[in-house]
């Protein structure tokens, strides 16, 4: 009989996605200062996202990321995709990241309609 990880089984449940997009992380580990970078999006799934970025980050550590969208509000203002999670392999260049939360978030400003004047 064959033996599977969790990791393995999530990849058969979540189909990923190819998808190159530029991002921004946070790293912080306990006992460590907070560090940050940036990368670009290799895959994305509903439950992982991997991504290249210049330097291994540290496996179990927490990470905060924020990726552009391609898509824009209403055509015009900027989508996030606010992804927070744990980092749960790192090595040559790409890390893989398990999400624990994730939500799309935009600057734009609700704008009250123009009323027609008489």
């Amino acid at each position: 009989m064959e033996h599977r990880t969790v990791t393995e089984l999530e990849r058969r449940l979540n189909r990923r996605y190819d998808i190159r997009l530029p991002l921004h992380y946070r790293v912080s580990q306990k006992g460590q200062p907070p560090r940050s970078g940036s990368g670009l999006t290799c895959d994305l799934s509903a439950g992982g996202i991997g991504f290249r970025c210049r330097r291994p980050l540290p496996v179990g550590a927490h990470i905060e990321m924020t990726v552009a969208w391609p898509a824009k509000y209403a055509d015009m203002h900027p989508i996030d995709l606010v992804i927070t999670g744990f980092v749960v392999r790192s090595d040559a260049g790409r890390t893989a990241v398990r999400m624990t939360s994730r939500r799309f978030r935009t600057d734009a400003i609700a704008v009250a309609p123009y009323l027609a004047s008489a």
